[in-house]
């Protein structure tokens, strides 16, 4: 089982993925990416749903026209682990940011 990120990982970790930022009451990231258009957004998606399933991790998120809302949390370990952060950090890389 997959195991929480202690408060010392977690600082580090977060340094990592710069633009999420931790959810307020909640073990998790959250980020909110903005494309040009409902198609940039949707592809996006798509893009990060094919990585998400390779890595047997998947996000927490709504999109409404060009913008997608973003939660990672590791449901099955309770909170926040390095399985989030990397899929942070791909979803970035995806995004270009």
């Amino acid at each position: 089982m997959v195991q929480t990120l202690t408060d010392t990982e977690r600082a580090h970790a977060l340094g990592t993925v710069p633009q999420w930022a931790l959810v307020k009451d909640r073990d998790a990231i959250h980020r909110v990416f903005t494309f040009a258009d409902f198609s940039e957004a949707f592809g996006f998606m798509a893009r990060v749903a094919l990585v998400a399933e390779k890595m047997d991790h998947h996000p927490e998120w709504s999109n409404v026209y060009h913008t997608v809302v973003v939660t990672l949390s590791t449901h099955d370990a309770g909170g926040l682990t390095q399985r989030d952060i990397d899929l942070a950090g791909a979803m970035d890389a995806i995004a270009g940011a």
